[in-house]
């Protein structure tokens, strides 16, 4: 298992953290996403190394924006 953390920017309330999560719980390997709304911080776990562009589509689609890693 790993385990990355990234900053997200836009996410205001529980619905963006509902949008963020259904979005990166869909790619491959995924096994857990934990999102702290104050700080902007998303956890994924995965059962392998995710490559970030995955994750920043993941991110874009459900409508925010990958700040960092």
């Amino acid at each position: 298992m790993t385990s990355a953390s990234y900053v997200v920017a836009g996410m205001v309330c529980a619905n963006c953290v509902t949008w963020i999560t259904e979005e990166l719980a869909q790619l491959p390997g995924v096994t857990a996403v934990s999102i702290d709304l104050p700080t902007d911080t998303v956890t994924v776990t995965s059962d392998h190394l995710l490559d970030i562009a995955d994750i920043r589509r993941a991110v874009e689609e459900a409508g925010y924006t990958l700040v960092s890693s």
